[in-house]
């Protein structure tokens, strides 16, 4: 009875093999077929695949997306603009800091002699020590954004307080 269901099952295990041989005869690259319509189209497809380029990229890890080409790129922070906000949002619990982007995020408190609570979030994003370099979101406990007077009035402190540490920095 055994010998009876092998064969067929042989032939049918036959079969798959060949009807799955038959779909891997193109290759992914269709430089590789010649002949093939692909040829004649000039740079198709995805840019990222290289599939219809002629040139060979070099390496193919993910780990390339990380790769700037440029192991010297900084990203620079001034640090009179970094201390004069901390100072400056002192009654703030600091909640995050990333000095090497020049984001500070502080949770809610509220100011001396006032009854709203806000929150901030500082972003520096340049190591000049000008109004253009210092960008100041605030909220309220409701999630309200701060009208821009205010706004300008903090980063008008934080700048005032930057300008007063460079200047005490310089004396020494």
């Amino acid at each position: 009875m055994m010998t009876y269901l092998r064969r067929p099952a042989a032939v049918l295990v036959m079969l798959s093999l060949f009807a799955l041989g038959a779909c891997g005869t193109r290759s992914a690259n269709p430089y590789e077929n010649p002949g093939s319509d692909l040829e004649k189209r000039v740079d198709v497809g995805n840019p990222i695949d290289g599939y219809y380029t002629t040139e060979q990229k070099e390496g193919n890890t993910i780990w390339e997306i990380f790769n700037t080409g440029d192991d010297d790129v900084k990203l620079e922070v001034n640090k009179y603009l970094w201390a004069g906000a901390l100072e400056v949002l002192d009654f703030l619990p600091v909640q995050t800091v990333d000095p090497f982007s020049g984001v500070i995020t502080t949770g809610y408190g509220t100011p001396p002699g006032g009854g709203r609570s806000y929150r901030a979030t500082v972003y520096i994003r340049d190591p000049a020590l000008e109004a253009r370099s210092l960008n100041v979101a605030l909220q309220t406990r409701g999630g309200a954004p701060v009208s821009a007077g205010t706004a300008r009035a903090v980063e008008d402190a934080i700048l005032a307080r930057a300008r007063q540490l460079r200047i005490a920095d310089s004396k020494l």
